[in-house]
């Protein structure tokens, strides 16, 4: 009996980690009604702030489609033009608003392509 328990314990976890760890989408991927976690690259000169509110727009990285962002909370440091960032929120009309302290910013990479 405990043998039983132990092994539906086991499976349970697994498909909780496994539904858990989705991918975020891409900007162009983006339907309005549902939750998503997006990523994307800051597009330059987009940052605007008005009190507690951040606009933005990120990119998908090959920079075929973007979207605006609606955020309000902590803004990481490392957050500027051109960064990679990763953002919880919903699309309404066309922009992203994104959840309370979602924003979080990817740190770059430490190898880069030489030409």
């Amino acid at each position: 009996m405990a043998l039983g328990a132990a092994v539906c314990l086991a499976a349970a976890l697994l498909y909780t980690s496994f539904s858990a760890a989705s991918e975020a989408a891409k900007p162009s991927e983006l339907r309005p009604g549902k939750s998503y976690e997006v990523t994307g690259k800051v597009v330059d000169g987009s940052i605007h702030r008005s009190g507690d509110q951040l606009d933005f727009r990120i990119r998908d990285r090959d920079g075929t489609a973007s979207v605006p962002v609606t955020y309000a909370g902590t803004v990481p440091d490392p957050f500027r033009d051109g960064r990679e960032v990763i953002v919880k929120g919903e699309l309404h009309d066309g922009t992203l608003v994104g959840e309370r302290d979602s924003l979080v910013t990817k740190c770059p990479s430490k190898f880069t392509k030489s030409s």
